[in-house]
Parts: structure tokens; C-alpha cells; sequence
């Protein structure tokens, strides 16, 4: 009768250890996937555009800055009409599809965020790009009276925290597949 007891009790225990392994897999593969999409639809998409972004913000100012390196909009003189145009044709052509982009992420993949609420900075984004696009549309009109948006771009901020979450989310992965080191 102990034997039995035993046997049965022993075959309970390997059942609920089986069973609570099992969920601890299956969470940790939910998890996993989270992550990866986190990664491949938000995050890394986010990250790379605003280095993108940054990178050839960078390029025009090196190109077109005024003596000591201002730009032509944080300058006593106004910008001229050839820095003007030469801006209208940077945004049209460079920085407004790259922020539309950032803008659909947000928009588009906000069940990926980290965060339990939408960061304001991100809203920041999204109403800068809703900014430029009456001033293009301005411009496409040929009124030409303003060539900035309405809503100041949050560059620093949305690099940090492109990149943060990216970095973040990396290491994640990395800890779910059971590497160390970030490897």
C-alpha cells in the first residue's frame, strides 16, 4: 500500500513539474516572441530611421552652415532665398518621408510600445510631422512665407529613446535565447 502511495504520489509530482515547466516554456517563448516583434516592427525600424534622420540632418548642416557652423534659422541674418530653397528641397526630399515613417511606426505598431501609455515625446513626433505637412502643402501652393513646422522636432529625445528601447529589447532577446553577454 505505501509503495503505492509512493508511486502515485511520486507520478503527481513529475506530472505538476512537467506541467508548470511547460507554462514557464511556453511564457518565455510568448515573451520571445513579444520581443522579436518589438524588435523587427518597432523598435529597430525607430532606431534606424532616426540615425538615418540624424545622420543626414548632420550632412545638410556641414553643407549648408553659415559661418561658425549656424544654421541658417538660429542666424541674426535671415536665410536667403537659395537656403530657402535648398531646405524645401532637403524636407521634401529627405526628412519629411523619414519622419512620416517614424510617424506611421507610432501610429501603425503602438501595441508594441514598452510603455503601459503613449510617451508624449512621441506624440511630439507625430504632431511635428502633421506640422510640416500643412507647410509643404504651403509650399506646393507657392506660398513660401513658412519654412519650419509648428511643433519643434524632438531629435534628441527620440534618438535616446530609440535607441534605449532598441538596446533594451536586444539584451531581452539575448537573455530569453540564453546567451550572455548580449552575444
Amino acid at each position: 500500500m505505501i509503495a503505492l502511495v509512493a508511486t502515485i504520489g511520486l507520478a503527481l509530482a513529475g506530472y505538476i513539474a512537467t506541467y508548470l515547466n511547460s507554462l514557464r516554456l511556453s511564457q518565455r517563448q510568448e515573451r520571445l516572441a513579444r520581443v522579436n516583434r518589438q524588435l523587427s516592427d518597432f523598435y529597430g525600424p525607430l532606431f534606424a530611421l532616426t540615425e538615418v534622420n540624424s545622420r543626414s540632418f548632420r550632412a545638410f548642416k556641414e553643407r549648408h552652415a553659415r559661418p561658425g557652423g549656424r544654421s541658417p534659422f538660429d542666424h541674426e541674418i535671415p536665410p536667403t532665398e537659395e537656403e530657402l530653397a535648398e531646405w524645401r528641397l532637403w524636407v521634401t526630399a529627405v526628412f519629411l518621408p523619414n519622419i512620416r515613417a517614424m510617424r506611421d511606426l507610432v501610429i501603425g505598431h503602438a501595441d508594441l510600445l514598452r510603455e503601459t501609455v503613449m510617451p508624449p515625446l512621441l506624440l511630439d513626433l507625430c504632431a511635428h510631422v502633421s506640422g510640416y505637412e500643412i507647410t509643404v502643402a504651403r509650399w506646393e501652393r507657392g506660398d513660401f512665407g513658412q519654412h519650419l513646422s509648428v511643433v519643434p522636432f524632438p531629435s534628441e529625445e527620440i534618438a535616446g529613446y530609440a535607441r534605449q528601447g532598441f538596446t533594451h529589447l536586444k539584451a531581452e532577446q539575448s537573455r530569453l535565447l540564453g546567451r550572455r553577454g548580449g552575444r
